[in-house]
């Protein structure tokens, strides 16, 4: 093929092609053209690079294409522009799916640590193989609540953003286990009842209750829903509907694991009142309000936006746009 004898034919066809690709607006009629002339062009580079090999008149057609190409498909958008959308529309709704989750999940942590708690302090026996009982006194008198102080409270309250954070990521990402969420969750329900069956026995219970509520109010809610979120992922692959298990796996993935971005950010605020209120000589009241407080609006985020969000039809998935089309599925 003559590559000169080529570009003299199609000269007029290419500088169409790129006249549409830079266009500000486009008709109808002009996207056709835009598409037919993308194709006509792509042949011509077929043509080209099969007789010639790489050409300077092959690249002059691979930047026009890659410009049509462009046009047809749409720039990505400003992160900065797709993240009020994130947080007022995707992240609640990715929340607001797994509210019942969330509950049951918060409910079987709450009865584990409950009866791991009175188990243990009610025989004397099983404290008894926790430790030396002077070591174990010394734990309930200040060990507990020195925890809270020992540290800077910014140092503090980083380490256990830190450590929170991770505990979440890890829940959501290994969910589709099925098995890491629980023993993540079931491991923190002993050590919770297993610290506060050693406060009761020395009747130090009311003291667990007030250094365990101001923070854990929101911190072990953001651990239920991160759990919750990690087992929709293991529901998807489990019973993927009439998707098949890659799609489900995918959408549940997309969507659940904006959970754990989101949490990662609520988790700060509880590392925040871990650190700068648990130890603070403040009324209780006052403690364990800013504590109810930061777990209300966390909750009116995820069921009352999330809910809102829900019923507008997001998901908490990308956009078909960001996804590309789904497969259509009969019936």
């Amino acid at each position: 093929m003559d590559l000169d004898a080529l570009t003299a034919a199609r000269r007029a066809e290419w500088e169409r092609l790129d006249e549409l690709s830079r266009a500000r607006r486009l008709s109808g009629a002009e996207v056709d053209e835009l598409v037919d002339r993308y194709r006509a062009a792509s042949a011509d580079l077929a043509d080209a690079k099969t007789s010639a090999g790489r050409s300077i008149q092959g690249d002059h057609i691979s930047t026009m294409l890659a410009r049509a190409r462009l046009r047809l498909t749409g720039a990505p958008e400003n992160v900065l522009r797709q993240l009020p959308r994130f947080f007022a529309l995707q992240l609640p709704a990715a929340l607001y799916r797994v509210r019942w989750g969330t509950l049951v999940i918060a409910l079987g942590f709450i009865l584990v640590g409950t009866v791991v708690a009175f188990w243990i302090s009610g025989d004397p026996a099983l404290v008894a193989a926790l430790g030396n009982r002077l070591q174990l006194e010394q734990y309930a008198e200040g060990d507990f609540t020195d925890y809270y102080s020992e540290k800077h409270p910014a140092t503090f309250a980083g380490t256990v953003w830190t450590n929170n954070a991770w505990l979440a990521v890890q829940c959501v990402i290994f969910g589709i286990t099925g098995f890491w969420p629980v023993m993540v969750l079931v491991a923190n329900a002993v050590s919770v009842g297993t610290a506060a069956a050693v406060m009761l026995a020395f009747g130090r219970g009311d003291v667990f209750v007030l250094y365990i509520l101001p923070h854990g109010l929101l911190e072990m809610t953001c651990l239920f829903v991160s759990a919750a979120a990690g087992l929709g992922i293991f529901w998807a692959w489990v019973a993927p509907g009439r998707r098949t298990r890659g799609e489900a796996i995918a959408s549940a993935g997309r969507s659940l694991a904006s959970i754990a971005i989101g949490l990662v950010l609520w988790l700060a605020v509880a590392g925040a009142i871990e650190g700068f209120v648990t130890a603070q000589p403040w009324p209780w009241p006052v403690k364990i309000g800013i504590g109810a407080l930061a777990l209300a609006l966390f909750l009116v985020y995820m069921i009352v936006i999330g809910g809102r969000a829900h019923r507008r039809g997001e998901t908490g998935d990308l956009t078909e746009y960001e996804t590309g089309t789904p497969t259509l599925v009969a019936g």
